[in-house]
């Protein structure tokens, strides 16, 4: 009897993004499974059991949104696999004529998109609020009859009518992330990995090591992190103005490589905006900075002190005061003692509790349910 086939499909993802790659296909792969990634790719691939094949290049969002999707789909149909997983809004569409097909087809959601919509700036602000609820109900209509794949517990609620869920948190493959507190970089300095925005906290980190250098505390910084050109210009602008030649815009890396930059970092921030998504929703960042035994500096959101405060691993700020953030990084800075025993209680929490070992069981859990639910036989 052949091992079940399950294609994960993405059209806005790296074909290693960490989510779907790294931990996803490869935990299904390691647990027997025949694993296909559909990604954004130039050439075809097989590792770690996983076989990848390429999706060409996008001229633009609406080419991605249209021709790509179709690209993906196509491939994906021709795979004749026992579950779909697709990962972006884009493909829901997709999804119900995999689904007419009487294919399995399960969806990943990574992010609330209504409410995300109600703090994009390219939309109009008065307009925000309708196109939510718009979005919400076409959402709902392409969602019909798909099994979902919850990345945060805030997710269930915002969804009530969605029966068949397993939420799956993102939280840290350890064996994949540098699990050391032993070597620094000689100056201190502070890391950032994740998508680089201002509602992520780039410009406010970026003031607070500007005051840290007024008040004559030299403060290196890493930021690491996909970063469109236009912010990196901005980003770059104000560097200068502040005359931080220590600061560092690196842009993506791939994750070892990431991982690797911020290990030796003194301080892991992680002061995103309270934007509905990133109020209810656990960033990875604070988990990868806890695995490497890095004490964080973090908005001061509930969600966030509820690991924070419980762990004693770092210190919970204002995001939007620059001046805080400074207080708080210069703190870890000049109690070398007190940061090193908050890196080693996080590093303890997620060698514990945060990690993607009971994750991964709950997605294996939720497979073995789909597939028996389903009554299909492997091929």
């Amino acid at each position: 009897m052949r091992a079940p086939k399950v294609v994960h499909v993405t059209s806005v993802h790296r074909p290693f993004d960490i989510r779907v790659y790294l931990k996803e296909c490869r935990t299904l792969a390691t647990a027997g499974y025949d694993v296909v990634l559909i990604a954004p790719s130039r050439h075809d691939l097989q590792r770690d059991g996983v076989r990848i094949l390429g999706l060409p290049p996008a001229r633009n969002r609406l080419h991605r949104m249209v021709g790509i999707c179709w690209v993906a789909y196509r491939l994906a149909a021709k795979e004749s696999a026992n579950v779909y997983h697709i990962h972006d809004p884009e493909l829901l569409p997709w999804a119900q004529l995999l689904r007419l097909q009487r294919a399995v087809v399960v969806y990943d959601m990574h992010e609330n998109v209504p409410a995300a919509i109600l703090t994009k700036t390219w939309i109009n602000r008065g307009l925000r609020r309708v196109v939510s609820l718009a979005y919400r109900a076409i959402e709902r209509l392409l969602m019909t009859g798909l099994p979902v794949v919850f990345a945060e517990h805030s997710y269930v609620h915002a969804y009530p009518w969605v029966k068949r869920y397993a939420t799956v948190l993102n939280l840290p493959a350890l064996e994949r992330v540098p699990q050391t507190t032993g070597c620094r970089y000689p100056v201190p300095t502070v890391g950032y990995v994740g998508g680089v925005t201002t509602d992520r906290g780039s410009v406010v980190m970026l003031r607070a090591i500007g005051l840290l250098k007024d008040r004559g505390l030299i403060v290196h910084c890493e930021c690491i992190g996909p970063v469109s050109d236009q912010h990196r210009s901005e980003l770059l602008d104000l560097i200068r103005e502040l005359n931080l030649p220590s600061a560092r815009i690196r842009g993506y890396l791939p994750p070892e490589e990431a991982w690797n930059v911020i290990s030796k970092c003194h301080v892991g921030l992680a002061v995103l905006k309270p934007t509905p998504n990133y109020v209810e929703s656990y960033p990875t960042k604070l988990f990868e900075y806890m695995a490497m035994g890095i004490p964080v500096v973090v908005s001061d959101f509930p969600l966030y002190r509820s690991v924070v405060e419980r762990e004693r691993c770092g210190i919970c700020v204002n995001p939007e005061s620059p001046e805080a953030i400074a207080d708080a990084i210069q703190w870890l800075i000049l109690h070398p003692s007190e940061a090193i025993e908050m890196g080693s209680r996080g590093q303890a929490a997620v060698r514990e509790r945060y990690n993607w070992t009971q994750e991964a069981g709950k997605l294996l859990a939720f497979y073995d349910s789909l597939l028996i639910r389903e009554q299909r036989p492997c091929r």
